[in-house]
C-alpha cells in the first residue's frame, strides 16, 4: 500500500471535499456511452479479497485531489479504486470528489480509457508546462506513486498495465490474459462477451486463479439457471417416482388378475370333482 505523506498546515487550513470543485464541464474527454459502461464492469467485478466491501472505495470519473500546497490542482481518472479506506467519506456521507490531504491513502491502481483528446497526457507523452499542474502521468506515478496504472485503447483494444517499481512505472509484459496483480489479489485482462447487451472485448477483473469474477446480473442468471436446474431435476425425480407408482401399479394388478385366475381355476376344479363325486367317482382316487 502507498501512501501520501506531504508537508501538512493545519487542517482547519484546508479545504474540505466540501469545498472543491467536483467536476469541470470545459474538460476534455468527457465521457461517451463506452466511458460509461466500461467503469460499471470494473466496479462490478472488482473484489480484492483481502478487503471487506466496506473498506474498498471505487470511484468514476471523480476529481482525485493530490496537491496539499495546491489544493485547487486534481486528476480525473476514469477509474481508480482505493484500498484500506472506508467506503464513505467520514464513514457518514457518499463522496463529491476523492481529496489525498484529508484520506491519506492513495489509490491502489487507475485505469485511463484512452480518448484521442487525452491520449498523450495518458501515456506520458506530454510536458510540464510552467506554472501549470503536472500531467497525469507524473501525478500517478511520482506524487502518488500508485502501484498499478491501466491504459485501455478500445479502438485498438490494447491494453497496456504499468507498474510502480521504484517510483517508476514500468510496462508489464503481457504473454498471459488475465495477468496476476499481486498487490490486489486479483488478475486483469480481456474478455469477450456480452455486457449490458453490447457484445464486444472488455476488460474485466478476475481471480488470482484466472476465473473471471461474475457481475451481480451474471450472479443473478447462474442463479436463475441453477433454480431452473434445480426444477428439472425435482421433476425428473417427480416423474420417475410416478413412473415407479405406475409400475407397481401394474405389478399389484397383474398379481391380482394371477390371484383370481387362480382363483378361478380352483372353483372349476371344485365343480368338476362335485360332478365326478355325483356320478360315483372318487376325484381324490388316482
Amino acid at each position: 500500500m502507498y501512501q501520501t505523506d506531504p508537508p501538512r498546515p493545519p487542517k482547519e487550513y484546508l479545504p474540505t471535499m466540501y469545498d472543491l470543485p467536483s467536476e469541470d464541464p470545459e474538460e476534455p474527454g468527457l465521457p461517451d456511452e463506452f466511458h460509461d459502461l466500461q467503469p460499471q464492469l470494473l466496479r462490478e467485478t472488482f473484489c480484492p479479497p483481502g478487503y471487506p466491501p466496506d473498506q474498498i472505495f471505487v470511484a468514476t470519473d471523480l476529481n482525485l485531489y493530490y496537491d496539499v500546497h495546491h489544493p485547487q490542482w486534481y486528476k480525473r481518472p476514469d477509474w481508480f479504486a482505493v484500498l484500506g479506506v472506508s467506503r464513505l467519506y467520514e464513514q457518514r456521507d457518499l463522496r463529491l470528489s476523492y481529496v489525498i490531504w484529508q484520506e491519506g491513502i492513495a489509490p491502489s491502481v487507475v485505469v485511463e480509457l484512452l480518448s484521442p483528446g487525452t491520449e498523450k497526457e495518458d501515456l506520458g507523452q506530454t510536458l510540464r508546462e510552467v506554472s501549470q499542474p503536472p500531467p497525469k502521468w507524473e501525478v500517478y506515478e511520482r506524487i502518488l506513486r500508485i502501484p498499478y496504472y491501466i491504459v485501455f485503447d478500445r479502438y485498438t483494444n490494447r491494453l497496456r498495465i504499468f507498474q510502480n517499481i521504484a517510483g517508476r512505472y514500468q510496462e508489464l509484459n503481457l504473454t498471459e490474459s488475465p495477468i496476476v496483480l499481486p498487490e490486489l489479489e486479483l488478475s486483469l485482462g480481456l474478455w469477450q462477451g456480452y455486457y449490458q447487451g453490447i457484445e464486444r472485448l472488455w476488460l474485466r477483473w478476475y481471480s488470482v486463479a484466472g476465473d473471471w469474477i461474475a457481475t451481480p446480473a451474471e450472479l443473478a442468471e447462474q442463479e436463475s439457471q441453477q433454480k431452473q436446474l434445480a426444477q428439472q431435476q425435482i421433476e425428473q425425480e417427480r416423474q420417475r417416482a410416478e413412473m415407479e407408482r405406475q409400475r407397481a401399479e401394474q405389478e399389484r394388478q397383474r398379481a391380482e388378475q394371477e390371484h383370481q385366475r387362480a382363483e378361478q381355476e380352483r372353483q372349476r376344479a371344485e365343480q368338476l370333482a362335485a360332478r365326478l363325486r355325483a356320478l360315483g367317482i372318487d376325484p381324490d382316487l388316482p
